[in-house]
């Protein structure tokens, strides 16, 4: 509090600085046409202009000096503005000093010069009244125009909105927000002036002190409608928004959450910078407590008794919520000063806050190692497979697609693959029967799909005993729709490459659950089947090269055929191929050592 107060003290005197600088113009002005000796009358009528100019200066300085938190964006730059136009009747009046001949020889002065530096000052007038009136009416938007920006009206509206955020009255300031809002929304310019005009810090303000939940609606609305690309986002975490982000996340309305949950997944989304910073604020907490709600996570209970104890011990550790603390003071759950309102919000609305905390979720973990620890040291892994399990539509979906993100991310790192997804770890489990049943059981291919790529990111993690994880997927490989198809052969050849343990036992199991017939039917599709199609062919020639069903549906003779097209499009493929090819000829009857030959 002391560092902002002095951070506002210091504002209030640059302000008050700027604003000097043409009132001792004025004054100079003033003095100056005071003593012309030619053209009297049109410098005494420059002078009264400046006088009135000069009276609405002291005005805002009178203001300014008993306004906490001025917005002062617009009163610097008319006050710059102000200052060279004063400058211009300074210069002007001065050369009415001199008369007669001297004033020949020193300039020609005309009426013409007089009319436009009058019409320069009555212009400055005109800004100086139109500030006023919106720092006088208590923050009120006004849409009227200063002559300064009459050639940009958006601006005026901008400057009008912000200094409504900062300093208007509670009602004021939603609307002005909801203007905000909509400004943003309408293009890429008005995104970019209400930064450079300092929009981000009012709104940043009124989501963390909004006097109402509409005020807080409706300044996170501004907000994500504002933060649509990276450089903007990464704006509002400098301003120090993610704190408060996540603490109006963990306690607040539920439609406030819904719209704060919006905006934590689109800065995610933008900006991997915005991901860790949400994730050393632990918005992952307040999320996975919001998707849990009505659900019982208590599994440990029914757990096998081959579980052991210090399993059990660590789950109930990691699914136990009641002490937990947020950076801000509030709680995860039961003591929320809103915990009576979310009671009573209707099915509806707790259904759009668990989708929007779903997709915040899905936002956070894509690519984020940490993100993703996060999420599966607590209670996530669960709490998604029960929704994935009893929900549907774009709940489901969501959070299909965070688990899905999550094992990307585990695929490429050992320690949390091996931390999160041990096979007898509970949630482990529940997350990985969820993705089977969906596979099986969907026809949806936007849920099988996310399903499918996952079992595949932990092809490493299964034994080779573990066959019932290769048989559903096998089922798939005939699957009509040529992207699922292709996806199970991508997720396959996981199992089978080299980089797996177990690539031995699994081409076998693919191979004696009949995976060779649907195989060759999907390489004869479109480049991206085929090449996917293709690989997982080549290894399962070079793991169960000897294989009779390999013979019989001529697999060497389709590896041949495909060779010299496939390297054409993919040279990368091109020693995988050979060596398939060669090993196959090893096993399989007329066999000659031209067919490889492609490969030199």
């Amino acid at each position: 509090m002391a560092v902002a107060a002095t951070v506002s003290s210091r504002e209030e005197e640059k302000t008050l600085q700027e604003l000097t600088i043409p009132i001792l113009l004025a004054d100079r002005v003033i003095n100056s046409a005071q003593e012309a000796e030619s053209f009297k009358q049109d410098c005494s009528d420059l002078a009264k202009q400046v006088e009135r100019l000069s009276q609405l200066l002291r005005s805002t300085v009178r203001l300014v000096s008993t306004t906490p938190s001025i917005y002062d964006r617009p009163l610097r730059l008319i006050a710059s503005d102000i200052s060279k136009n004063l400058d211009r009747a300074l210069t002007l009046v001065r050369k009415c000093k001199h008369s007669g001949v001297l004033r020949h020889v020193f300039s020609i002065i005309s009426t013409a010069d007089f009319r436009k530096v009058s019409n320069l000052l009555e212009s400055s007038i005109g800004d100086m009244k139109w500030l006023l009136s919106i720092f006088e009416s208590d923050g009120g938007t006004y849409l009227s125009l200063p002559p300064i920006a009459c050639n940009d009206p958006i601006l005026a509206w901008v400057w009008s909105h912000i200094s409504t955020i900062q300093m208007g009255q509670p009602k004021d300031r939603v609307d002005a927000a909801n203007e905000l809002a909509s400004l943003a929304r309408d293009s890429d310019r008005n995104k970019k002036m209400i930064v450079k005009e300092g929009g981000i810090l009012p709104c940043l303000k009124l989501l963390k002190e909004g006097p109402s939940p509409e005020a807080q609606i409706a300044a996170a609305n501004a907000l994500f409608n504002i933060a649509t690309d990276q450089e903007r986002v990464r704006l509002i975490v400098v301003c120090l928004g993610v704190p408060i982000i996540v603490g109006v996340l963990g306690d607040s309305p539920m439609k406030v959450q819904i719209v704060v949950a919006n905006l934590v997944a689109s800065m995610a989304e933008l900006d991997p910078y915005a991901q860790e910073e949400f994730m050393r604020e632990t918005v992952n907490r307040p999320l996975v407590s919001l998707l849990s709600i009505d659900l019982d996570l208590d599994v440990a209970k029914n757990q096998s008794a081959k579980t052991s104890i210090h399993s059990l011990v660590q789950m109930n550790k990691e699914l136990s919520y009641n002490n937990i603390r947020y950076n801000n003071g509030h709680s995860s759950d039961g003591n929320s000063h809103h915990r009576k309102e979310r009671e009573m919000e209707t099915p509806e609305v707790r259904l759009k806050l668990k989708v929007s905390c779903a997709l915040a979720l899905w936002k956070l973990s894509k690519g984020s190692v940490s993100n993703s620890r996060k999420i599966t040291e607590t209670k996530g892994l669960l709490c998604l497979a029960k929704i994935i399990e009893h929900e549907k539509g774009e709940l489901q979906l969501n959070c299909l697609m965070t688990v899905s993100e999550i094992v990307a991310v585990a695929e490429s790192n050992d320690d949390l693959r091996r931390a999160a997804f041990k096979t007898n770890w509970p949630p482990a489990k529940a997350v990985l029967n969820q993705l089977l049943r969906v596979i099986q059981e969907e026809s949806d291919p936007k849920l099988q799909i996310p399903a499918i790529r996952s079992i595949g990111c932990l092809a490493r993690t299964f034994p080779a005993r573990e066959t019932r994880i290769i048989a559903p997927l096998v089922a798939q490989l005939g699957n009509r729709n040529v992207d699922v198809a292709t996806e199970v052969a991508i997720s396959l050849g996981k199992f089978v490459s080299p980089d797996n343990f177990n690539c031995s036992q699994h081409s076998k199991a693919i191979i004696e659950f009949d995976g060779v017939q649907p195989l060759m039917k999907l390489i004869r599709n479109g480049d991206r089947a085929r090449m996917h199609g293709l690989v997982l062919l080549c290894y399962l020639a070079l793991n169960s090269g000897n294989s009779k069903a390999l013979e019989q549906v001529r697999a060497l003779n389709a590896l041949e055929g495909a060779a010299r097209p496939v390297i054409a499009q993919h040279p990368e493929l091109r020693d995988l191929l050979a060596k398939a090819i060669h090993h196959l000829t090893l096993y399989q009857a007329g066999a000659h050592p031209h067919r490889q030959s492609f490969a030199s």
